[in-house]
């Protein structure tokens, strides 16, 4: 069965940096694209980024542009998120998110705090 698992979240200061990584299984990683969404307390879930199979193709919500980098590792069937410059607006649950068969998989989420 697919399984997505994410690691990595934690407390961090304002402009400090954490890396998201999500592993994947149950399913032939390198054929479907990967996403990362969000939700933060009282708001509804959010699109941050997502890269292509071969990623050739990749996009981020207009929020993270210039601070999130999502990168793929087909040999090892990771995802990962490199959050630079983080603000008290990143703070969110993240998860991992891909779609088999029209049928969305997520993962359980990491919790990103950003906080002085």
């Amino acid at each position: 069965q697919v399984q997505l698992v994410e690691s990595g979240g934690g407390l961090v200061q304002p402009e400090g940096s954490l890396r998201l990584s999500c592993a994947a299984s149950g399913f032939t990683f390198n054929n479907y694209a990967m996403m990362w969404y969000r939700q933060a307390p009282g708001k509804e879930r959010e699109f941050v980024a997502s890269v292509s199979t071969n990623s050739n193709i990749i996009s981020y919500v207009d929020s993270v542009k210039g601070r999130f980098t999502i990168s793929r590792d087909n040999a090892k069937n990771t995802v990962d998120l490199q959050m630079n410059s983080l603000k008290p607006e990143d703070t969110a649950v993240y998860y991992c998110k891909t779609r088999v068969f029209i049928k969305d998989y997520w993962g359980q989420g990491t919790q990103v705090t950003v906080s002085s």
